[in-house]
C-alpha cells in the first residue's frame, strides 16, 4: 500500500502539471484533429498543388530547365531549396527562393512547378491547413512558441506518469473499467474519465513524447548542421564559395547513383544553412513506408557534380524524422489516420472531463478524499492526465 505522504506528493505533481497544461493540450488536440487528414482537406479545399492530367508516360523535364523557370518567375531572388514528394505529388517539384542564399530561414517564396510541363501550379501558402499547422506547432510566434509547447508536452508526460502511479490506490475498491451509473453525474464522469484515460494512456505517451521531440526540431537541425554537415564540409572551409552552382540535374544523377535504393527528398543549394558554400546537400530518403522519412545526406560538389561525402543520419536526427509522421499518424494510410483521429477525440473528452471534475471538486482536500475513499474514488484536479 502506498503511504499517504507519497500519495500526496504524487497528487500534487499530477494536479499542477495537469492544470497548467490542460488548456494548451486541448488546443493541440483540437488543432491536431484536422492535421491528421491534412492531405484530404487540402485536396477538398483546392489548397494542394494539383498537377494537370497528362498520360502517365509523360517524361519529366530536365531539372535545370525547371530551376531556370522558377528563377524567371522571381528574377530578384535565388533558389535555396528544391524538394520532391514522390508519394503524394510525384509530378511536382517544389522550389524555395529568397532574396539571398543566406537570408533568414523564415524569409522565402515558394514556387511549385509541374515537372512535365514547367507550368507553375497554384499552391496557396495560407490555406486552412497552413493556418492550423502554424497554430498547432508554434502559436504563430516561431521558435519561442515551439519551445513553450514542448514544455507543455513535458508537463503532459509528468501528468501521465503521476496519474498512472495514483490510479491503483485510488481505484483499488472498484473493478477495472467500472462506471457507476447509479451515482451522481460527477461520479459517472469521474469513472468515464478514468476509463477513457487508461484506454488512451499509451497513445498519449506516444503523441506527447513525439510532440516534445518535434518542438525541438529546429534546434536538432541546427545541431545536425554543426555536427554532421560541418564535419563533412570541413576540408573545403578555406576554399572560395560557389556563387554560380553547376547542373542540378547532374548533381541528382550523382546522388541517385551513390544511393540507388533511395530517392531524393530535399536539395539544399551551396551557401544555405544546411549545406557548405561549395556543395549541393542532397538528402536522400528510403523507398518503403517505414524508411521514406529516414535517409542520409550527400555532399555533391556544385561545380563538378562529383560525390564528396555521404553519411548515415545520426541517431538523434533519426529519432526526429521518425517522430514527425508518427505524431500525425502518417505511417499506415487511411485506417491508421482514422485510428489516430478516434484516439484524439477520446483525448479531448478526457481533457474536458478533467476540467469539469476539477471545477466540481476543487475545494476538497486530498486528506478528505482519502478518508472518503470507501464511498467515492476521486483524483480531483487536472485534465491532462490519462488516469485520475
Amino acid at each position: 500500500m502506498m503511504k499517504q505522504a507519497s500519495i500526496r506528493r504524487w497528487f500534487w505533481v499530477h494536479k499542477w502539471t495537469s492544470l497548467i497544461s490542460t488548456l494548451f493540450l486541448l488546443l493541440l488536440c483540437v488543432t491536431g484533429l484536422p492535421l491528421i487528414f491534412h492531405d484530404e482537406i487540402d485536396h477538398a479545399l483546392g489548397d494542394d498543388a494539383s498537377v494537370s492530367a497528362l498520360p502517365a508516360s509523360t517524361p519529366h523535364l530536365d531539372l535545370d530547365k525547371l530551376a531556370a523557370t522558377a528563377k524567371q518567375l522571381h528574377p530578384d531572388q535565388v533558389i535555396r531549396f528544391v524538394s520532391f514528394d514522390q508519394d503524394e505529388q510525384p509530378d511536382a517539384v517544389f522550389f524555395s527562393l529568397a532574396p539571398k542564399v543566406d537570408s533568414p530561414p523564415n524569409v522565402f517564396t515558394n514556387v511549385t512547378l509541374d515537372a512535365r510541363t514547367a507550368q507553375a501550379i497554384t499552391n496557396p501558402s495560407e490555406g486552412f491547413i497552413k493556418i492550423i499547422y502554424n497554430l498547432h506547432t508554434d502559436l504563430f510566434v516561431g521558435l519561442p512558441g515551439k519551445l513553450f509547447l514542448g514544455f507543455m508536452g513535458l508537463l503532459l508526460l509528468a501528468s501521465l506518469v503521476s496519474g498512472t502511479v495514483l490510479y491503483a490506490p485510488f481505484m483499488r475498491k472498484l473493478a477495472f473499467g467500472t462506471v457507476r451509473k447509479n451515482k451522481t453525474k460527477r461520479i459517472r464522469w469521474l469513472d468515464l474519465h478514468n476509463l477513457l484515460g487508461v484506454a488512451t494512456l499509451l497513445w498519449l505517451l506516444v503523441v506527447g513524447g513525439t510532440g516534445v521531440i518535434n518542438c525541438c526540431a529546429e534546434l536538432v537541425f541546427q545541431y545536425w548542421q554543426f555536427d554532421q554537415i560541418g564535419a563533412m564540409a570541413a576540408p573545403y572551409r578555406d576554399k572560395p564559395a560557389v556563387t554560380e552552382p553547376g547542373s542540378l540535374e547532374k548533381a541528382l544523377q550523382t546522388a541517385r547513383a551513390a544511393a540507388p535504393d533511395m530517392r531524393p527528398r530535399i536539395v539544399a543549394y551551396p551557401g544555405t544553412f544546411v549545406s557548405s558554400k561549395q556543395h549541393y546537400m542532397v538528402f536522400m530518403a528510403g523507398n518503403t513506408p517505414l524508411t521514406k522519412k529516414l535517409g542520409k545526406p550527400l555532399l555533391i560538389d556544385a561545380t563538378t557534380a562529383q560525390l564528396t561525402d555521404m553519411r548515415d543520419s545520426p541517431l538523434y536526427l533519426t529519432a526526429l524524422l521518425i517522430s514527425q509522421p508518427l505524431h500525425f499518424g502518417d505511417y499506415g494510410g487511411m485506417p491508421f489516420k482514422i485510428l489516430w483521429a478516434l484516439f484524439d477525440v477520446i483525448a479531448i473528452i478526457v481533457l474536458g472531463s478533467g476540467v469539469y471534475l476539477w471545477w466540481k471538486k476543487r475545494r476538497l482536500s486530498i486528506d478528505a478524499r482519502l478518508a472518503d475513499l470507501d464511498r467515492e474514488i476521486d483524483l480531483g484536479g487536472g485534465a491532462a492526465g490519462a488516469v485520475r
